[in-house]
């Protein structure tokens, strides 16, 4: 059994995630996939407007500086593999503008959305 203090950080970045989710419906992007894992990438949300292909990873930290500070190269590069594989399965989006945002979430703020927040 998972011990309860993973429990809890599991829960609370799926509460960050649905959160991410609402944002970005609000923002006019259609939800195309959340949790896609697949070998070594992952990726929190895959969204789509338009031509454009976002594939989004959610921080839920104390403050944003936080948030912003959890997303590591190391994470990045996850989330590159995981967009890769995504796309490998999907030839469909071969011809999308691909994005990497990132949304960090905070107690008691509204989200933030960072559009393009690093590179392929």
């Amino acid at each position: 059994m998972a011990a309860p203090e993973r429990v809890r950080a599991f829960r609370r970045g799926l509460s960050a995630e649905t959160i991410a989710v609402w944002l970005l419906r609000f923002k006019g992007w259609r939800i195309v996939a959340r949790r896609f894992a697949e070998g070594p990438g992952e990726v929190d949300i895959v969204a789509l407007r338009g031509r454009t292909l976002a594939f989004v990873e959610v921080k839920a930290r104390a403050d944003f500086a936080a948030a912003a500070a959890a997303v590591t190269p190391r994470q990045q590069a996850r989330i590159r593999r995981g967009a890769e594989a995504f796309l490998a399965r999907r030839p469909a989006y071969a011809g999308y503008v691909v994005t990497f945002d990132v949304v960090l979430v905070a107690p008691g703020r509204l989200p933030r959305h960072l559009q393009n927040a690093f590179g392929f």
